[in-house]
């Protein structure tokens, strides 16, 4: 079976991040997402989800463990479980979210 899914099909919500989340694809041992930020997102870490932050456009500042770093069109941030994190713009930043196990609020721990 071929699974094909729009874009469009798929509703935003909020993140406990405070990031707007268009979740493309969920299973259990994986997501796919598409994220845009605003302003900032609230500094956060996953218990058990790995993620993978794809740039698709805007620039930003990525804070990864108290480290920032510049981020832009085509890069990708490698984030592991319990690496605290944040993404900021002064614009909008939007990008694809990858993570393994999926999404979820209940793996969002702030602060």
């Amino acid at each position: 079976m071929i699974r094909v899914m729009s874009r469009e099909s798929k509703t935003t919500f909020i993140a406990k991040d405070g990031s707007e989340i268009r979740e493309l694809f969920k299973s259990e041992r994986m997501s796919l997402a598409e994220a845009v930020v605003y302003n900032e997102t609230k500094l956060h870490f996953h218990t058990t989800s790995e993620e993978i932050y794809y740039i698709l456009e805007g620039e930003g500042v990525m804070e990864l463990e108290g480290e920032e770093k510049e981020v832009s069109e085509g890069d990708l941030v490698v984030i592991l479980p319990e690496e605290k994190h944040k993404i900021s713009t002064t614009k909008k930043v939007r990008f694809l979210c990858f993570c393994s196990p999926s999404y979820s609020d209940e793996d969002t721990v702030l602060g």
